[in-house]
């Protein structure tokens, strides 16, 4: 008879346990990414000129020759790569924040990020400037300046009593600044011509008509460092979302995660407002979409999240192609349309 040391028996469920999550994190990931894979590719054959993926990739007919390429390509390409980036970023951005503040209605414009970029760039838009930094034109640039400027703020206010981050004071403190801000902002349109408000507004409602590759490029550092920092987080936040006394009586190095958590969000949502402009319920609709679907265990939620949000965000803007075509409608509005009634339906649900 073959007999099992207490080693053995005490150490069999956790090995159950990891092979378990490992094969729900692969059939996720597969699943999941396979879904926005295929909204990527199939998202730019739509629109008002129909087009050919195959006469698209054909490589016998040449580019210049080949107007299916071309739409595909250049036209439709960049603006669904921006989507697939901006929604990835800010559904991850929406996960970690959620679970750092204990707060299943936290978004990624909660903590004031978003407003500080979009102030950033309503200035460049209103009163103009002609800078760059590095590849980014003068708006993603100062939005950019103006994102890290409000995060700076919010992050001081929140450990200027000691080295952990006090979510209270951050979640006020980052409430407080997106109201101030929001203020400056309006007075800042009001000073501005008409053209100039129409631009700003524009901008404000998130849009991703972009043109070409070069934003994408300009973005992709912040966007992999962030997910890099998020890679880090899965375990921590699965302890940090039942609070941080918990957390830290199972080993968690509760103010270093809180820091992680904080930085890698500001991150994204940064990278992906000065790419975008503020897009909002992004970061709040897909991380409970993903609960409902795979549970709350965060090493399977934040990369689900990531692949999800990404499909998320490109069919919303097919539906802002394509709707009033030839008509296009900003992201943004197409977004709130969808995730201010299922906001709603959360807090009914919550109460």
């Amino acid at each position: 008879m073959i007999t099992l040391d207490s080693t053995s028996e005490s150490s069999l469920p956790r090995r159950m346990g990891r092979a378990s999550i490992r094969g729900r994190l692969l059939s996720t990931i597969i699943g999941f990414g396979t879904l926005a894979v295929v909204t990527c590719v199939l998202a730019p054959l739509v629109g008002s000129t129909s087009i050919s993926l195959t006469r698209a990739l054909d490589p016998s007919i040449p580019f210049d020759q080949n107007v299916d390429a071309q739409i595909f390509f250049v036209a439709r390409l960049p603006r669904v790569l921006a989507g697939a980036l901006v929604g990835s970023a800010l559904a991850s951005a929406g996960v970690v924040l959620q679970a750092m503040l204990r707060n299943p209605l936290a978004t990624p414009f909660t903590l004031g990020v978003s407003a500080g970029a979009s102030l950033g760039a309503m200035l460049v838009i209103i009163f103009g400037g002609a800078f760059a930094l590095g590849p980014l034109s003068a708006v993603p640039a100062a939005s950019l300046i103006g994102a890290a400027g409000a995060t700076a703020v919010v992050y001081w206010l929140a450990t200027r009593h000691g080295h952990a981050i006090s979510t209270s004071v951050l979640l006020l403190a980052g409430v407080t600044l997106n109201s101030f801000l929001s203020a400056i902002i309006m007075f800042v349109q009001y000073l501005a011509d008409f053209a100039q408000v129409y631009r700003a507004a524009r901008w404000i409602m998130g849009d991703l008509d972009i043109g070409s590759y070069d934003p994408l490029i300009a973005s992709l550092p912040l966007v992999v460092l962030a997910f890099a920092l998020f890679a880090l987080l899965p375990s921590s936040l699965n302890l940090l979302s039942v609070g941080k006394d918990a957390a830290a009586a199972r080993g968690v190095d509760v103010p270093r995660a809180q820091r992680l958590a904080f930085v890698s969000a500001s991150l994204a949502t940064a990278a992906a407002v000065s790419l975008a402009g503020p897009i909002g319920f992004v970061g709040i609709v897909v991380p409970h979409l993903v609960r409902l679907l795979v549970g709350v265990d965060h090493r399977i939620v934040l990369p689900a999240s990531a692949l999800f949000g990404a499909a998320f965000l490109v069919a919303c803007d097919l539906l802002a192609r394509t709707l009033l075509s030839p008509v296009e409608i900003p992201v943004g509005v197409v977004t709130a349309m969808i995730g201010g009634p299922f906001f709603l339906w959360l807090l009914v649900r919550k109460s």
